[in-house]
């Protein structure tokens, strides 16, 4: 039985993630990634926000500020973002004057199951001695539940040492978006100044842009800072800065690799490898949405030898799990607007 604790390749390794040369005027490339897509979407604390009060059944501008308590402008440009990128749509409920409601689309709806896959590793690892703030419950076995991902082809549950992959059709390099680049990110601690939330502990981890891509080359088995800042061209004083934090979450462990002078490579813990399910269910959702039909990873599940799509499951009955077949309890008090 194999032992590692990462991707492996088959048939020829993902293409480098160097970033190219940056010529004056010449934008910077990176990997294409169907993970990193979907982070740029939820990975921005204040469109989470909103996507999140959507689930919710929020859908006027007025309850979303209210209950989130973000400035206009914020709250207008996050919706106004989500709108063109088709997660959501407009629908006037008033002519005199015209007002809109935001709702779901199906692009929206589709993020459910990633959103609950996050939601199932913040529960594990990120709530201390608090009790989870929702309990899940699926409709179709009407049994508590938590979120797994698990192979389309034989319903087995996905780990990452069972898991291979080789360049899909949409693999090579792309710039990076310019909004990504200017965006300024919630304060991680205002995702939960609301609503207490799963998801938004495990986006503090994962959101960050840098502390993602990292993660990410490390399940392609990049453990050493040298390779890293080969593979991401990133600062080394701020990949300094995220392995030490990976390091102080848990995600990581240091692990002494050459002495004299001191070296070290940085290893998954077992927390760190219960993220591939969410990053998966993510590469999922960004491959059917934002990829333009060439996902840039094809995965294929070693136990069963098939290529597979990575789909979010109740762990009880192992059944596909949606916005529709779902319910919950709150373990909290449910926010008012105005409170």
């Amino acid at each position: 039985m194999a032992t590692s604790t990462s991707l492996k390749p088959t048939k020829r390794p993902a293409p480098r993630a160097r970033r190219a040369p940056s010529r004056a005027g010449a934008a910077p490339k990176e990997r294409n990634c169907s993970v990193g897509r979907t982070i740029d979407v939820i990975g921005d604390g204040w469109s989470f926000m909103v996507l999140r009060e959507c689930y919710f059944g929020v859908k006027r501008f007025e309850q979303f500020k209210e209950i989130l308590g973000l400035p206009r402008t914020t709250l207008s440009d996050r919706l106004r973002k989500l709108t063109a990128m088709g997660l959501l749509r407009q629908v006037q409920y008033t002519d005199k004057p015209p007002r809109f409601e935001y709702h779901l689309t199906r692009i929206g709806i589709d993020l459910y199951p990633v959103m609950l896959a996050l939601m199932s590793f913040g529960d594990k690892w990120l709530g201390g001695r608090k009790k989870k703030p929702l309990q899940l419950i699926h409709r179709t076995c009407e049994r508590p539940c938590s979120a797994i991902v698990i192979c389309s082809e034989c319903r087995g549950e996905i780990l990452a040492s069972r898991v291979s992959y080789r360049d899909g059709p949409g693999a090579g390099m792309s710039a990076i978006p310019v909004e990504r680049k200017s965006r300024r990110s919630a304060d991680p601690t205002a995702l939960e100044r609301r609503r207490p939330s799963s998801v938004a502990r495990a986006l503090q981890i994962i959101g960050d842009r840098w502390s993602f891509m990292i993660i990410r080359e490390a399940f392609f088995r990049i453990r050493r800072f040298d390779d890293l800042q080969t593979r991401l061209g990133i600062a080394p004083n701020i990949l300094t800065d995220r392995l030490g934090r990976l390091v102080t979450d848990g995600v990581f462990r240091r692990v002494q690799y050459q002495a004299g002078p001191d070296r070290y490579e940085y290893r998954f813990t077992e927390k760190g490898r219960d993220l591939f399910g969410s990053m998966i269910a993510m590469l999922r959702w960004g491959d059917r949405w934002l990829s333009g039909g060439t996902p840039p990873l094809i995965l294929t599940h070693t136990d069963c030898g098939k290529d597979f799509e990575p789909t979010v499951a109740c762990d009880q009955c192992r059944e596909a799990i949606n916005a529709h077949s779902m319910r919950y309890a709150m373990n909290y008090q449910d926010p008012k607007p105005g409170a």
